[in-house]
């Protein structure tokens, strides 16, 4: 009974193989941050770090309620007439005020799951979005959504590009990594 050996290929072919895979992935990552709960906020932010720390231009474009992160902490009440307003009041904006999608138990799972974080040392939110802006990722805030909400620029935080439509988000997701989040 013979037992047949199978040649392993050499280093050099096994790392041009890996290089020419990662050749093939796209140099690019885009995400459309769609909502703006702790629970969805927090893996666009984890995601967009790590894209931009392997070196894949990054970009996260935040429309509807994924806005609402990007509202500066200290900006209560926003929008110039009644419903803008109510929105603004039922849905407060800012990195602080972040609820869960589900057991949100009147903010204390969200006290949970920060004080989980700082146990496990998993980055907030808003040390993820400071990271973000050091790493270069594009952050991008909807214009269309901001009319609608009546957010104005000042109602933002600071490192943001400037708002953009559907058509930057579509000509920048083409031939990238996509995901909705």
């Amino acid at each position: 009974m013979s037992v047949e050996t199978v040649e392993k290929p050499p280093i050099a072919e096994f790392a041009a193989a890996l290089a020419e895979k990662n050749k093939a992935q796209p140099e690019k990552l885009v995400i459309f941050a769609w909502s703006g709960e702790l629970d969805k906020i927090w893996p666009t932010l984890i995601l967009a770090t790590t894209g931009a720390a392997m070196g894949k231009e990054t970009t996260v474009f935040f429309t509807f309620w994924g806005l609402f992160p990007l509202v500066k902490n200290q900006v209560r009440i926003t929008g110039e007439n009644w419903m803008q307003k109510m929105l603004s009041t039922m849905n407060r904006g800012g990195d602080e005020h972040l609820k869960l999608s589900k057991m949100n138990f009147a903010g204390a799972g969200p006290a949970m799951m920060s004080h989980l974080a700082h146990d496990h040392h998993v980055a907030s939110p808003h040390e993820l979005m400071e990271a973000a802006k050091e790493l270069g990722v594009h952050l991008i805030p909807c214009q269309m959504t901001m009319d609608l909400l009546g957010l104005k620029r000042e109602d933002l935080i600071d490192g943001l590009e400037e708002p953009a439509g559907a058509t930057k988000a579509l000509a920048e997701a083409q031939g990238a990594i996509t995901l909705f989040i």
